[in-house]
């Protein structure tokens, strides 16, 4: 009866899958093609080259990224690649994406210091090449955002998906009140906030706020202790709140990824997937969650600067930069050798 609650549950939501369909042009091709010969050369990597899997959300100055920033195309570039953007993810993802990036340009007022803090600093690198190559990879990071494609037989692998805040709320000027990944810490905190006191002792697992995402930038990723309530020992409207909850996180994806994530839930036994807190339990008050199920974990944090600093992040366990399609390229084209 819980999966089967638990489809119903998930053919009711009202999911976000506005994905930005791309016509019949190659966006990843136009792109390419529209960049000079150097520029070509720098972009493009080979498939296997080890930072295609060397990730982070850190500002670029302290974590150098391979690729072409921002700050190095021409306006007809930019727009092609803007279109690239749009046709890899969701109109919501990439709507929280642009809005990550202008958060730079808040910094840099707000710091004064207009070098570290750079919205043209997100770099764009292609791993293999898709107007050759049956399968290739590609990647748009700079601070607070790492988006990482895997394309294999018209299938695409999203993870790892990283989206950051801060400030996540903007406290002063004339954008004064904004805020950016609210969802994801709204839903999260009424989740939290309608349990009963049985269900916070198995829900929070720690007083404390953890620092950040325990999973940081590893590469490779396996499944975290299993903490916090399991799905089946919520009320039929908390086990819709927390599927709200995933949602917000799956609306960012592409349609057809979208879909097939959440089929593979549907699969899942609800005493899969576990809702773990530590912190506090309000705005500005640190706290952490993460929502983890057989296949995918989920972690938020907000506990950095008077806890107005998000850090979010989706991990697919066979599926980060596209492990499971490598896999299937692998036994289709090269199982004879």
């Amino acid at each position: 009866m819980q999966r089967l609650y638990l489809v119903i549950l998930v053919l009711a939501l009202p999911f976000s899958f506005y994905a930005l369909q791309a016509n019949d042009s190659n966006p990843a091709a136009d792109f390419i093609n529209a960049l000079s010969e150097e520029q070509q050369n720098k972009i493009i990597l080979d498939f296997n080259a080890p930072t295609k899997t060397s990730w982070h959300f850190f500002p670029p100055s302290m974590w150098p990224r391979e690729g072409v920033p921002l700050s190095e195309l021409t306006p007809e570039q930019n727009t092609l690649l803007l279109i690239l953007l749009q046709t890899y993810l969701s109109e919501i993802g990439y709507k929280k994406t642009m809005k990550i990036i202008d958060l730079e340009n808040v910094l840099a007022e707000l710091s004064g210091d207009y070098a570290f803090r750079d919205a043209k600093k997100y770099y764009t690198a292609f791993y293999g090449n898709p107007l050759k190559d049956t399968i290739w990879a590609w990647s748009f990071e700079g601070h607070h955002l790492s988006l990482n494609f895997t394309c294999f037989d018209n299938k695409i692998s999203f993870t790892p998906r990283f989206f950051g805040a801060n400030p996540a709320t903007i406290k002063k000027g004339k954008r004064k009140g904004e805020r950016t990944l609210h969802k994801e810490e709204d839903l999260g905190l009424e989740l939290i906030n309608s349990m009963s006191d049985e269900q916070l002792q198995k829900a929070i697992f720690k007083e404390e706020a953890l620092p950040d995402i325990v999973t940081s930038n590893t590469s490779k990723i396996t499944p975290l202790e299993p903490v916090g309530i399991n799905m089946h020992d919520l009320s039929n409207s908390q086990q819709l709140l927390l599927l709200q909850l995933i949602n917000e996180y799956i609306a960012s994806m592409p349609t057809e990824l979208a879909i097939k994530r959440m089929n593979t839930l549907k699969l899942e036994e609800t005493n899969a997937i576990k809702f773990g807190w530590a912190g506090g339990t309000a705005l500005e008050k640190p706290h952490y969650y993460r929502i983890q199920g057989k296949t995918f974990l989920i972690e938020f944090d907000n506990t950095q600067n008077s806890a107005n600093h998000i850090h979010t992040v989706w991990r697919d366990f066979n599926g980060d930069f596209g492990k499971d399609l490598i896999k299937e390229h692998y036994h289709k084209f090269h199982q004879h050798n």
